[in-house]
C-alpha cells in the first residue's frame, strides 16, 4: 500500500508541476509593462508598415505558446494514463490478495489464491514469543494436551494424520487473547478457539497446524446484574456451572445443550437444547459480546439494554460463526426467572408419526410446553438395555414433556397436552406429582445418547451423531422417512429430537464394514430436510461435516457473501481455517473418518 500511495502522490505531483510550468511560461511571454513614452506630436503618425509587423509578431508568439501548451498537455495526459493504469493494476492485486474484487459484493472461491501460513522458522519464533508473553505454565506442547485438542471420540469427522495443534495456550484475560492474536497475525500462524470441546462436526480440528486457544482459565462469572436479569461471563464457563451459580438467586440460563458444553462453544455453534421449544436458541439469550478480531483488535458488539437499534447487529454475526470471524472473550447473557412450579410427563404412541404429530399439534395450538423431546422405539430399547435408570420403560415411540409456570398454569398445560396426545392415539400418559418423580421421569431423556453409545461400544461400533431441522409442519414426515430409511439400510441407530421446534437427531451406529451405508443414510437425511425447506443443522453447527451441504441449502451467492465477510474481517484466513465455508481453492477434503 505504501508504493500505491507513492504512485498517487507522484501522479498528482506531475500534473501539478505541468500546470505550474505552463503558468510560468505564459507569464514569461506576456508583454512587460513599460513606461509610457511621451505622446508624439500630432503631426507624427506611425507608418502603416510598423503596425503590420507588430500584429505578425503577436500571432507568432501566440502560435508558439499554443504549440508548447499542446505538447505539455499531451505529455501530462500520457503520464496520467500510464500512472492510472499502473495504480489500477496494483489496486486490483491488493484487492485480489484480500479476496476482494473491485465493484463486486461477493467473493467467489475461484477468485482467491491459497492462503500463505507461517513456515517452520516463523512458527517457532511465534511460539517463543507466546511463551515469553504468557509464561511457560500457560503454554503446552505435551502429547496429552496436543491429542485432547486435536480430536475426540464422539465427533463425526476425525482429524486426518498430522492434523493437530503445534501448541496449546491458556490465556487468562481479554488482553492476553489480544496479544496472542497479534503475535499470530504478525507471523501468519492459524488459530483455533477451544471451549469445552463437545462439538460434533469437527469444529476444533487443526487443519492448518497452528495455535489452539483453550479457555479453561477464563471460566468466571464477571458480573451479575440481578435486577436487570443479565450476567457477564467468560467463554470457559460451563452452562451447568452457570445455572448452579444462578439458582440461589432464583434465575437460570435457558439454553441447555449437551453436558460439558461451555459458553464460548455454545456461542460459536449457535446451539440450543431441550428448552428451545419455549425459550428459543442461543441467539435469543446473548445481549453483547467482547470479541478479539484476527489482528488483535478488541471490539464490544453493543451495550446491555434488552433491545437496541444502534448500528449493525455484530452480536448475531459472531453467534454461529464458529470462531471464524473473531474470538469471544466475554459474553453478556440474558437470564430467565425460575418457574414457581415444574412437572414432567411421558406419553407413548404406537408409531413415531403419531408422536411427531402430537408435538406439531402442541405448537399449533399454542400450549406453552417447556420442552418436547421425542425418543423412538429403538431409543427406548437402548435405555432399558443400558439399565442406567430406576424404571423399565415401555419400548414405544415416546414424548418426554417439561412444564413450568404457576401451579395452576402447569396443571392446565398438562391437561391440554394429555388431551392432544389422546387425540393422536397415545397408549399411555403419566406425569410427575413430585420433584423426585420429575427427576425419575426425565432420566431416560438424559441417558439417551449415552445409552446408544453404550450399545455401540458393546458391538464394536462407532456412533455418528447428526441433526437437521425442518418446519414443524413437515416434522412427522421427515422423522418417519428417516426411520424407514435406517431400517431399510440395515443400520442400527436411534432418533431423539427437540421436536417442539422441528429439530431432531439421529444416532447412527456403524463399523468399517458398513461405513459407506451409514454415510448414505446421513446424506439422504440431510438432503431430505433441505428439500422440505429445512436446514442441514439445527444446532450442531457446520464445522467441516456439514460444509458440503451449505450450497444446496443456501445457494452459491449466499456462500460467496459469507466468504466476503470472512475475508473482510480475516483477510489472512487465520481464524479456525476451513470451517463453515471453503477458503482455499486448492483444498482437498479428506473423506469423513
Amino acid at each position: 500500500m505504501s508504493s500505491l500511495l507513492f504512485q498517487t502522490v507522484l501522479r498528482k505531483s506531475t500534473v501539478q508541476q505541468s500546470r505550474l510550468y505552463l503558468v510560468r511560461f505564459m507569464a514569461s511571454q506576456a508583454p512587460r509593462p513599460r513606461a509610457t513614452p511621451p505622446s508624439p506630436p500630432p503631426n507624427l503618425v506611425p507608418p502603416p508598415a510598423s503596425r503590420n509587423m507588430k500584429v505578425r509578431y503577436n500571432r507568432k508568439q501566440a502560435i508558439r505558446l499554443l504549440m508548447i501548451i499542446s505538447v505539455c498537455v499531451g505529455v501530462g495526459t500520457l503520464l496520467d494514463q500510464l500512472l492510472t493504469s499502473d495504480l489500477q493494476r496494483r489496486a486490483a492485486k491488493v484487492l485480489s490478495d484480500k479476496g476482494l474484487t473491485e465493484g463486486t459484493s461477493t467473493t467467489q472461491l475461484s477468485s482467491l489464491e491459497s492462503p500463505e501460513y507461517a513456515n517452520a522458522s516463523a512458527t517457532a519464533e511465534a511460539y517463543a514469543e507466546l511463551t515469553t508473553l504468557l509464561g511457560k505454565e500457560n503454554v503446552s506442547a505435551t502429547v496429552d494436551d496436543i491429542a485432547s485438542h486435536a480430536d475426540s471420540a464422539w465427533i463425526s469427522h476425525h482429524a486426518a494424520a498430522g492434523q493437530a495443534p503445534g501448541i496449546v495456550v491458556f490465556p487468562q484475560s481479554t488482553e492476553e487473547v489480544s496479544q496472542i492474536l497479534k503475535v499470530c497475525h504478525k507471523h501468519k500462524v492459524p488459530i483455533v478457539p477451544f471451549s469445552g470441546g463437545t462439538s460434533l462436526e469437527g469444529h476444533f480440528i487443526q487443519t492448518r497446524n497452528g495455535v489452539t486457544i483453550d479457555f479453561r482459565r477464563m471460566a468466571s462469572v464477571l458480573t451479575l446484574h440481578e435486577e436487570d436479569l443479565d450476567v457477564v461471563v467468560q467463554p470457559g464457563m460451563g452452562w451447568e456451572n452457570l445455572n448452579e451459580y444462578l439458582k440461589p438467586h432464583g434465575l437460570f440460563f435457558p439454553p441447555d445443550p449437551g453436558p460439558g458444553a461451555e459458553i464460548g462453544g455454545m456461542i460459536g455453534t449457535g446451539c440450543s437444547g431441550t428448552n428451545a421449544a419455549r425459550y428459543g436458541t442461543m441467539r435469543e439469550w446473548v445481549l453483547s459480546l467482547t470479541v478479539v478480531l484476527a489482528d488483535g483488535t478488541i471490539v464490544k458488539t453493543r451495550q446491555r439494554p434488552r433491545k437496541s437499534s444502534a448500528g449493525y447487529n455484530l452480536t448475531n454475526l459472531i453467534i454461529g460463526s464458529e470462531g471464524t470471524l473473531g474470538v469471544v472473550t466475554e459474553a453478556t447473557l440474558k437470564l430467565a426467572v425460575l418457574p414457581q412450579s415444574t412437572s414432567i410427563a411421558v406419553a407413548t404412541f404406537p408409531t413415531i408419526g403419531q408422536a411427531s404429530k402430537t408435538a406439531q399439534d402442541l405448537v399449533r395450538q399454542g400450549v406453552p410446553v417447556g420442552a418436547v423431546e421425542l425418543l423412538d422405539k429403538e431409543m427406548m430399547q437402548c435405555v432399558n438395555q443400558a439399565g442406567q435408570t430406576t424404571r423399565t420403560w415401555r419400548e414405544e415411540p415416546s414424548l418426554f414433556l417439561k412444564f413450568g409456570g404457576t401451579k395452576s398454569g402447569v396443571k392446565e398445560q398438562i391437561g391440554q397436552t394429555k388431551a392432544i396426545a389422546k387425540q393422536n392415539g397415545s397408549n399411555s400418559f403419566v406425569f410427575a406429582s413430585s420433584e423426585a418423580e420429575c427427576t425419575e421421569l426425565w432420566e431416560a431423556r438424559k441417558e439417551a445418547l449415552w445409552s446408544t453409545l453404550a450399545m455401540g461400544a458393546d458391538e464394536g461400533m462407532t456412533c455418528w451423531t447428526t441433526d437437521v431441522a425442518v418446519p414443524v409442519s413437515r416434522l412427522a414426515e421427515v422423522v418417519t422417512s428417516t426411520r424407514e430409511d435406517m431400517d431399510k439400510s440395515g443400520i442400527k441407530g436411534t432418533i431423539v429430537g427437540h421436536v417442539g421446534d422441528g429439530n431432531f437427531h439421529a444416532f447412527i451406529l456403524y463399523n468399517d464394514a458398513n461405513k459407506s451405508v451409514a454415510e448414505g443414510v446421513v446424506h439422504r437425511l440431510v438432503e431430505r430436510a433441505i428439500e422440505m425447506e429445512g436446514t442441514c443443522t439445527g444446532e450442531h453447527g457446520v464445522g467441516m461435516v456439514k460444509r458440503p451441504y451449505l450450497q444446496s441449502e443456501l445457494g452459491e451467492a449466499t456462500i460467496d457473501t459469507m466468504r466476503r465477510v470472512k475475508m473482510a474481517l480475516d483477510p489472512l484466513r487465520l481464524l479456525n481455517p476451513d470451517k463453515v465455508i471453503s477458503i482455499d481453492p486448492k483444498e482437498v477434503m479428506h473423506k469423513l473418518d
